[in-house]
């Protein structure tokens, strides 16, 4: 059994312990710091979702894409003008129907082909300085497939029927050419010149030079040369004239007062041709004073 002290004792100890209360939360300045900060992020969510909605509407987003980029079965759409930054690696680029398609930069555009191992191997530049390309071979084909220009190491080859040199010094090779076949336009001269040096054709089988409509003139300052080795010179005319021929003059000179109308060609033995009085006989050895 307890003694009065002891119950006196315990009645004491449940007094004071009903006595102690303990506060539980936030008070003071704490609460109004925690409401401050609570606002603070409700006014920052606010204006974060307000700049989303007018990112959204400036940028034009949508289910299909954004802007004047959209999303389509085919790939990507880009409609007006579009500029890059940065590399743009499509596999194909290609127009609206019916619609050119333009390309456009500050500096120049560049189309570059590289095989597996980042080796450039066909590039097309076209700047402020010009147009170039680089590779192996470069073509020009019609729509129908024909080969109209092509160019490579070996040789540059025009398919086209007629190739036209619209400059007025015409075209200059440094080298020789080979063709079977070189005429003028209708109605037009054709002039082979060779103004500070040598005219040559050369042809192993033989070289034919024909005017069916007009005239051929073979004009030289010093010497005009006819050769052939192994054949002959066949001039074949209705009339054949040598102009300017040098006249031999006799060693006596004849009492006759007429006029000398009809002479006789002679030949030296060096090849000069010269006019000799004709005669009742030859007159060649008595007019030869030229060949000397």
């Amino acid at each position: 059994m307890m003694t009065q002290e002891q119950c006196s004792h315990r009645n004491n100890v449940q007094s004071s312990e009903k006595a102690q209360v303990y506060k539980v939360g936030i008070y003071g300045w704490r609460k109004r710091c925690l409401y401050f900060f609570v606002l603070l992020l409700m006014i920052l969510i606010l204006i974060n979702l307000a700049l989303t909605i007018w990112i959204l509407k400036v940028m034009n987003f949508t289910i299909d894409g954004m802007g004047n980029l959209r999303i389509t079965e085919k790939g990507l759409k880009l409609e007006g003008d579009s500029e890059f930054l940065h590399p743009l690696y499509a596999k194909e680029i290609h127009s609206k129907p019916g619609r050119p398609l333009f390309l456009q930069s500050s500096r120049n555009v560049s189309v570059n082909v590289v095989n597996s191992n980042n080796q450039l191997l066909t590039q097309l530049v076209t700047g402020s300085s010009g147009f170039k390309a680089r590779g192996k071979m470069f073509e020009v084909k019609s729509t129908s497939g024909k080969l109209l220009f092509s160019a490579d190491e070996q040789e540059v080859v025009v398919g086209a029927e007629r190739l036209r040199v619209m400059g007025a010094e015409g075209a200059v090779f440094s080298k020789s050419v080979e063709t079977p076949h070189v005429r003028a336009e209708p109605f037009k001269e054709l002039r082979l010149e060779s103004p500070t040096r040598s005219l040559m054709m050369e042809a192993p089988k033989g070289i034919q030079v024909l005017a069916e409509a007009g005239d051929i003139q073979a004009i030289c300052r010093n010497e005009l040369r006819l050769e052939s080795k192994d054949g002959e010179i066949s001039l074949d005319a209705r009339r054949i004239r040598l102009m300017r021929l040098p006249e031999g003059k006799a060693s006596t000179s004849s009492s006759s007062g007429t006029r000398q109308t009809v002479y006789e060609v002679c030949v030296c033995a060096n090849g000069r041709l010269f006019l000799s009085q004709a005669g009742t006989g030859s007159t060649c050895q008595i007019s030869n004073n030229v060949c000397l």
